[in-house]
């Protein structure tokens, strides 16, 4: 049997002692693969525009968010514009909530935290790949008070669409919620619709954001 391709990934930030040590982790990790560095939004710009050219796409992005030239926000909007099949990890910071909220509503798939450990940083690069949701827990519990909307806003949820809302905070993709509730993928979709409509989101990962926030789910 041939191997699976290994998950290749694409290093963002500033500080090249950060990225380094981004790097060193993914290194030791048999089934990833880094395809190239990049130390700002622009430059990132211009280095997958390259890799698309050689046919060598990376799947995910780990992007920060303080950079000069181009930050991780604008640069999360301009990947999820031209690239869509690539996903964006935010590296973060405590203090960096409003960038998260900001990075989450242009796309990106999660975030963790840059001192985050080898076995962390491997689960939010799998978790993205697999188009699920990652929240470093800590920082979760932080960004999680602060989502703009009403605390009742789970009132508006039936009882189907807020077992919706914690399979979704699970990290389930449709297809699995379909196969999970015994539902067609095309019901599943129309109620995870409803969901984000009802409680005025616009990404999955907003909506487990707000299902941390009102105690269905733990962070993690």
């Amino acid at each position: 049997m041939t191997a699976p391709a290994p998950l290749r990934v694409l290093v963002v930030d500033d500080h090249s002692v950060v990225r380094r040590g981004v790097v060193s982790y993914l290194d030791v990790l048999d089934d990833v693969e880094v395809a190239g560095e990049a130390a700002d939004g622009r430059d990132a710009l211009d280095t997958l525009d390259a890799l698309d050219r050689a046919g060598t796409l990376p799947r995910v992005v780990l992007m920060d968010l303080q950079m000069p030239r181009m930050d991780g926000v604008a640069a999360t909007a301009e990947i999820a514009r031209r690239f869509p099949s690539v996903r964006v990890v935010i590296l973060t910071s405590f203090g960096e909530n409003e960038r998260v909220h900001a990075a989450l509503q242009h796309g990106a798939s999660g975030y963790l935290l840059k001192d985050a450990g080898a076995a962390e940083v491997a689960a939010a690069l799998y978790a993205a790949a697999r188009d699920e949701v990652f929240l470093d827990a800590a920082v979760a519990r932080r960004v999680a008070q602060d989502i703009r909307g009403p605390r009742r806003g789970l009132g508006a949820l039936t009882a189907r669409e807020r077992e919706i809302l914690t399979l979704v905070a699970a990290g389930l993709s449709n297809k699995e919620i379909a196969t999970e509730l015994v539902i067609s993928e095309r019901t599943a979709r129309t109620h995870v619709s409803n969901v984000l409509g009802k409680l005025n989101l616009t990404s999955r990962t907003q909506a487990a954001l707000v299902a941390v926030r009102e105690g269905l789910v733990e962070p993690g």
